[in-house]
């Protein structure tokens, strides 16, 4: 008789044999993301004082980092304030001469054409009435003095053109359709403190008087009154004499160059439009070097914090050396030694970014309060920071976490 084959005796085919082989094989443990954080908080409180006194290090650089972003962006944004008050987005929209040489008006409806445009942020106007004079009371000859000017405005004069109460109320509209005037700075001077002025042969009450108009300086020689009452006592024709833009800072040219046809369709050559301020080039340029300010001082601080983590890392490689034969001798992978320095790595940069943006904002505040600034810290600073640094450590901890991978368990636990 022949003998049964080995296959016919065990049931089982090679193929089957090597199944039960792979099976019975072990397969190391992948590492979930909380075991990932408990390897590399253990790895930090194994060595308390060192860890906090990288932190620190961390800290101390993106603090000084945020700090000087914020307290630079704080100042700007205090200038800034300072130089929106000289207009540096505000254009003027004027009537000019025709083709015979004489003086042109500005249609009726350019207000409403002109807020049509994208960029303009508001639009406001004034109109001068050149028939009416202000008066201080009914006794003042008129060839004995050429008077004071007399202009009809907008609601939101003020607001567009930066000016602000000395004293009283501004008009309303509940004021601006009755004989009640607002004086300017110089024209309050003229006409003395007395609670009315005297125009076009009626008394109108004073309610308000402005400071200084530094954008619009033919506000201070002027008695201002509502639109519609300037219509009904005075027979004001509606035609704005001034039109003031203000418009987004980026597009101020392209708004400049649109504003004669769009206030005056048929005639744009007929229309005077100002030019933008000098100060709108120079704000320009500061903004540029501040950039390239904060792109410096941020590469610097990073670079720091960067190799302040790869030098802790690295140190603490070499310092657990026995730890990473004995787990390796356990059966710890090569992947899973890589990624537990990674993690510590990461715990550590994370750590100390986020402390570090905390005490910037906090620095920045305080400093931005003693010089009565407003605080400014950009949020992309604050986020940027701390996401740089982690990045940055991640990269500063690879090294360390392959070195460590690479050593053999028995070379790790001799060495001990």
């Amino acid at each position: 008789m022949s003998q049964p084959s080995v296959v016919e005796s065990s049931g089982r085919t090679p193929r089957n044999a090597d199944r039960e082989r792979a099976a019975n094989t072990l397969r190391p443990a992948r590492l979930r993301p909380s075991d990932l954080i408990r390897l590399g908080g253990y790895g930090l409180r194994s060595r308390p004082l060192r860890a906090v006194l990288s932190a620190l290090g961390i800290a101390i650089g993106i603090a000084a980092m945020i700090s000087v972003v914020g307290i630079s962006s704080s100042s700007h944004a205090d200038l800034d304030r300072k130089l929106a008050r000289l207009g540096t987005n505000m254009l003027t929209v004027s009537p000019g001469k025709t083709l015979f040489g004489e003086q042109s008006t500005l249609p009726d409806e350019s207000i409403a054409m002109i807020k049509r445009i994208a960029p303009i942020q508001s639009v406001t106007a004034t109109g001068v009435l050149a028939d009416a004079k202000a008066y201080r009371n009914d006794q003042i000859p008129a060839a004995q003095t050429s008077g004071v000017q007399v202009v009809a405005a907008k609601l939101d004069l003020l607001s567009t053109v930066g000016g602000e109460l000395d004293h009283g109320v501004w008009l309303n509209a509940a004021t601006d359709r009755y004989p009640v005037v607002v004086l300017g700075a110089t024209a309050a001077e003229r006409l003395g403190s007395g609670p009315t002025v005297y125009i076009g042969g009626r008394t109108w009450v004073v309610v308000g008087v402005l400071q200084k108009v530094t954008l619009a300086s033919e506000l201070d020689t002027s008695v201002i009154m509502g639109w519609p009452a300037a219509t009904t006592y005075l027979g004001f024709d509606g035609h704005p004499t001034t039109v003031y833009t203000r418009s987004v800072e980026s597009q101020v040219e392209a708004v400049r160059g649109v504003l004669a046809a769009t206030a005056n369709p048929a005639s744009p050559n007929e229309v005077d439009v100002s030019r933008p301020s000098d100060v709108l080039s120079v704000r320009r340029a500061t903004n540029a070097t501040f950039t390239s300010l904060l792109l410096g001082l941020g590469a610097v601080a990073l670079l720091v914090g960067g190799i302040g983590v790869a030098n802790t890392m690295v140190i603490s490689v070499l310092e657990r050396r026995s730890e990473i034969g004995l787990r390796r001798s356990l059966g710890a992978t090569k992947g899973q030694i890589r990624v537990q320095f990674v993690a510590e790595s990461l715990l550590l940069s994370l750590i100390g970014g986020a402390a570090g943006a905390l005490l910037g904002y906090l620095v920045t505040g305080t400093y931005a309060q003693t010089q009565k600034w407003p605080t400014v810290v950009p949020l992309w600073v604050l986020a940027g920071g701390v996401g740089a640094t982690v990045a940055i450590g991640a990269i500063a901890g690879l090294y360390p976490a392959i070195r460590a991978a690479r050593l053999a368990p028995t070379e790790a636990l001799a060495a001990s």
